[in-house]
C-alpha cells in the first residue's frame, strides 16, 4: 500500500505538467510566442546553473563576440528554449493539419521515398526546435522512423514522450541504454533513423575532435553505421520561427541532399567533417543552438574541466 501511494505521489505532479501542456496547446501560436518570451526572460534570471553553462558555452565557442553580444544570444536562447519546452503540447497533441499549416518543409524530404531500399540516417543536431523534426518525418513519410533518446526517469514523462513522439506514423524509440542491435535490426527492415548525433556521452565510442577549435568527445557511431549499413546520410535542420516571422510562428525543417563524401573509411575524419557542418549551422542561427548542454564535460586524459570557472 505505501509503494503504490509513494508511486501516486511520484506520478502527480508528472500528470499535472502534462495536462498543462495539452492545455496551452489550445492556444494560438502567436500567443505562446508571446508567452515564452516572458517564461524564457524568468528562466534566465532563475536557472543560474544554466545561465553559467550557456554563457561559457558561448565564450569557448564564439570568443570573437563582443561579451555583451554573447549574453544577448544567452538571453535570446532562452526565449527559444522556453518555447520549445511549451511547444511540447503542440507538437503532442494538435492535429496533423493544424500541425502541417505551421511546418514548413524545405529540401529534399522526398529523397527516401524515391529510394525505398535504400537505409537513410537523418543527421539532427541539437537545436532548440529539434522535437518539430520528428514530426515533420512522420507527417512526410510513408516510411517509419526510429530514433533513440533518453529514458525518463518519472514514467508519466516517459510514456508521454514516446506516445507523442510515435502518434502519426508509429515507428520506434529505443533507449539509450539498450545496445545498438536492435536499431541497425530496424534501420536493415525499412526503418528510417533520425539520428542526433551532437551531445557528450563520455568517452565511449567517441574521439576527441574539434568543435569550434575546442577537442570535443564525438560520436564516432553515425559513421560506423552508415557505412556498415550502407546509409545515405542527409542533414537535417530545424529552424524555430517568430511571430513577427513573415510566415508566422511555426518551424522550418531544412532537408539538405544527401553527402556524398560520408562516410568515409576514417571514422574520426567523418566526425570532425560533422562538427563542422554544425558549427556553420551555428554560426547562421547562434540563439537556437542548445548552448545549455555540458557540450564539453568529457575533457581529454589530464585537461582540467571547462566549466569550474568562478561562480559555475
Amino acid at each position: 500500500m505505501t509503494s503504490t501511494v509513494a508511486r501516486a505521489l511520484r506520478r502527480w505532479p508528472a500528470q499535472v505538467v502534462i495536462v498543462g501542456l495539452w492545455c496551452l496547446h489550445w492556444l494560438p501560436f502567436g500567443l505562446q510566442d508571446a508567452l515564452a518570451r516572458g517564461v524564457g526572460r524568468l528562466l534566465y534570471r532563475l536557472a543560474g546553473a544554466r545561465r553559467r553553462v550557456a554563457l561559457r558555452n558561448l565564450q569557448l565557442c564564439l570568443p570573437d563576440l563582443p561579451e555583451a553580444e554573447r549574453e544577448a544570444i544567452a538571453r535570446a536562447h532562452f526565449r527559444w528554449l522556453a518555447r520549445s519546452l511549451l511547444e511540447r503540447g503542440l507538437l503532442w497533441f494538435a492535429s496533423a493539419g493544424r500541425l502541417q499549416r505551421h511546418l514548413v518543409i524545405e529540401g529534399d524530404i522526398g529523397f527516401a521515398e524515391r529510394h525505398p531500399q535504400q537505409p537513410v540516417m537523418w543527421l539532427v543536431p541539437h537545436f532548440v526546435g529539434l522535437e518539430a523534426a520528428g514530426t515533420a518525418s512522420q507527417l512526410g513519410q510513408r516510411r517509419p522512423v526510429v530514433s533513440m533518446y533518453q529514458t525518463q526517469s518519472n514514467e508519466v514523462f516517459d510514456e508521454a514522450i514516446r506516445r507523442g513522439r510515435l502518434r502519426f506514423n508509429g515507428g520506434i524509440l529505443f533507449s539509450r541504454r539498450e545496445t545498438a542491435r536492435p536499431l541497425m535490426r530496424a534501420i536493415r527492415d525499412g526503418h528510417l533513423f533520425l539520428n542526433l548525433p551532437d551531445m557528450d556521452f563520455g568517452e565511449r565510442d567517441a574521439a576527441f575532435v574539434p568543435f569550434f577549435g575546442v577537442p570535443a568527445a564525438t560520436l564516432l557511431a553515425p559513421s560506423r553505421m552508415a557505412r556498415a549499413l550502407g546509409m545515405a546520410v542527409q542533414p537535417v535542420v530545424v529552424r524555430m520561427r517568430g511571430a513577427e516571422h513573415p510566415q508566422g510562428a511555426g518551424w522550418t525543417v531544412r532537408f539538405g541532399e544527401p553527402w556524398a563524401d560520408f562516410p568515409t573509411d576514417d571514422p574520426v575524419a567523418d566526425a570532425a567533417r560533422m562538427n563542422r557542418w554544425i558549427e556553420d549551422e551555428v554560426r547562421a542561427n547562434p540563439a537556437q543552438y542548445l548552448w545549455v548542454h555540458k557540450r564539453f564535460k568529457t575533457r581529454p586524459p589530464g585537461q582540467p574541466s571547462l566549466y569550474e570557472v568562478p561562480g559555475g
